[in-house]
């Protein structure tokens, strides 16, 4: 019972999912995103196996039906499945498995893919998009999460909602600068909201001292905006 968004950001290049669902630690569970390759999500009956699949699929150079495909020919189980894949082309490609539970969709978009199983709504992966498309101006992360939003407006789960979370990739970067969860809240989404709104001014810092540790900046400066 998970509502997901996995989207490429054409201006920048930036690509990455969020999630929000009503069981604990599904980031950990439902979603695979690594610089340079793509985001795979694997979710209702989740194994995050399928992600491994997907993703080295993908770093091996196939589309997004390809490894989607492989993904699927790799599991007895696929009708428990829910899965989606984005390539850094913005090719887009889902499976929806007969099992997963009601009410269950999906939308593909311009380099953007939305799919929920356990919803409220049929209606909520369309009205993700929508939020995805919204403001194309902002940054990937307001964006994804404003996807969550427009689909918790058009019902969301229809199991109150526990958890969230939200992975960017950004060209350049060897590593997931954005990597945010939440688990166990009773607004989830607000509080994913939140969380990238103190972590946002602190990426380049901490990214800095990745890559150019000798010229960048100690933590107390980077995080020196943070409510005491």
């Amino acid at each position: 019972m998970t509502f997901s968004i996995a989207g490429l950001c054409r201006r920048t290049g930036q690509f990455g999912c969020a999630l929000t669902t009503s069981s604990m630690a599904a980031g950990a569970r439902a979603a695979s995103v690594a610089s340079g390759i793509g985001v795979v999500l694997h979710q209702a009956r989740s194994d995050p196996r399928l992600g491994t699949i997907g993703m080295r699929s993908l770093e091996q150079g196939r589309s997004a039906t390809e490894a989607l495909a492989e993904m699927v020919a790799s599991t007895p189980h696929t009708r428990w499945r829910q899965l989606a894949v984005l390539d850094l082309r913005g090719g887009v490609a889902t499976f929806t498995g007969e099992k997963c539970t009601d009410a269950k969709g999906e939308m593909h978009g311009d380099g953007a893919v939305a799919v929920g199983n356990g919803l409220a709504s049929a209606k909520v992966p369309a009205a993700m998009l929508r939020g995805f498309e919204a403001a194309p101006e902002k940054d990937l992360a307001e964006r994804l999460i404003m996807a969550l939003e427009y689909g918790l407006d058009a019902g969301g789960e229809a199991y109150p909602l526990r958890s969230a979370s939200l992975r960017v990739a950004q060209v350049g970067v060897p590593f997931t600068p954005v990597d945010l969860r939440v688990d166990f809240n009773d607004a989830p989404i607000a509080e994913l909201r939140r969380l990238n709104g103190l972590w946002a001014p602190m990426i380049f810092g901490y990214v800095m001292r990745c890559l150019d540790p000798d010229n960048s900046p100690p933590a107390a400066e980077i995080e020196g905006h943070l409510p005491k």
